[in-house]
């Protein structure tokens, strides 16, 4: 899918892992199989897509091959906005997105992208952990079922032109994807104004000069090609980028009370397998784009205008994409150890 992979997506597709665990048990009528529709934009040889079909085979001995997970992959389905649709219309039944997909469905869960909140891969687990149930009962509320949270490394600002401070991004033109309020949010704050378009066109964008900054991790830089336009890399980030699968409520109360359990227990250990292999690669990446030229830039002597931009952009979202209650109550779950 070359230039047009989403950032959640691509940056996973770099690594291989298997899901541990899985159970031989005797086969059943394959015919009986419940189906589940499973959108992705991942290409379909991708080693994400190898991680998925891993998971497929541990769901299925584990159901006694009662339940079946069957991807479109490659964006056959569209973006992630017509993942959501098209789960929310039937025509799908579960889908692996973004934190802007999510959103579509949840939108309070923008609040673990909050820029400056949670910037460190302990705080989003105490995050997830603490506020799982809480989750969880947003995604039920608009007919989703939350299967497993994922990630893909930790998003920073990269730049063709040299910046260290937040009014120099003042000057410049930074990507803002349209379905993303956060870190338009973040720009506009700054004082800069966002240039909106979706993720298959950044490239192009970055090529013909209508962007020249964009927020990513470095493993989705590499993987989306992104960085060949680039010359600058902030050494510090400004929070993480998460993502995860959802399904259908109506699709999950088809499958037995064993079965569900099995879906999720599966397709946690499938993103906890993913995690490990997006923090190594996005270490990895980082390290590789410094020794290819990449100038890293060390934004901590400005710290407290990053500092203070970032407060004021989680201000301004507050009431409009997520409640107080909720934005305080991570900021608990990650002050506690």
């Amino acid at each position: 899918m070359s230039k047009a992979n989403h950032l959640f997506i691509a940056a996973l597709a770099l690594g291989a892992f298997m899901l541990p665990g899985a159970v031989s048990v005797p086969r059943a009528n394959a015919a009986s199989a419940t189906i589940i529709r499973f959108a992705s934009l991942a290409p379909p040889g991708s080693s994400f897509m190898k991680l998925m079909k891993a998971w497929n085979r541990s769901l299925k001995k584990e159901t006694e091959n009662r339940v079946e997970l069957r991807f479109y992959s490659g964006g056959s389905q569209g973006d992630e906005r017509d993942f959501i649709r098209k789960v929310r219309a039937g025509q799908m039944d579960a889908a692996g997105v973004t934190t802007t997909g999510l959103g579509m469905v949840a939108r309070p869960v923008l609040v673990l992208t909050a820029p400056g909140m949670i910037t460190e891969y302990d705080q989003l687990e105490r995050a997830r952990d603490q506020l799982g149930e809480r989750f969880a009962k947003l995604f039920k509320e608009n007919g989703f079922v939350m299967l497993a949270w994922g990630e893909a490394g930790k998003n920073r600002i990269f730049s063709l032109e040299k910046f260290a401070k937040p009014e120099d991004l003042k000057r410049l033109r930074p990507w803002a994807w349209k379905d993303d309020p956060v870190f338009a949010g973040y720009v506009t704050t700054i004082g800069a104004n966002p240039v909106r378009m979706g993720v298959p066109e950044v490239y192009g964008g970055l090529q013909t000069g209508m962007l020249d900054t964009v927020p990513a991790s470095a493993l989705a830089a590499v993987a989306l090609q992104w960085y060949t336009r680039l010359n600058y890399m902030a050494k510090e980030n400004f929070g993480i980028i998460i993502g995860g699968s959802v399904i259908k409520q109506e699709k999950f109360d088809l499958l037995s009370a064993h079965d569900q359990k099995v879906l999720m227990e599966t397709s946690e250990r499938a993103a906890r397998a993913g995690d490990v292999m997006a923090r190594r690669d996005d270490e990895r990446a980082y390290a590789s784009l410094i020794k290819r030229g990449m100038i890293e830039v060390d934004t901590a002597a400005h710290k407290s205008a990053w500092d203070a931009v970032a407060k004021k952009t989680r201000e301004n979202l507050t009431g409009r994409v997520y409640s107080k209650s909720l934005l305080e109550a991570v900021e608990k779950a990650i002050a506690d150890n």
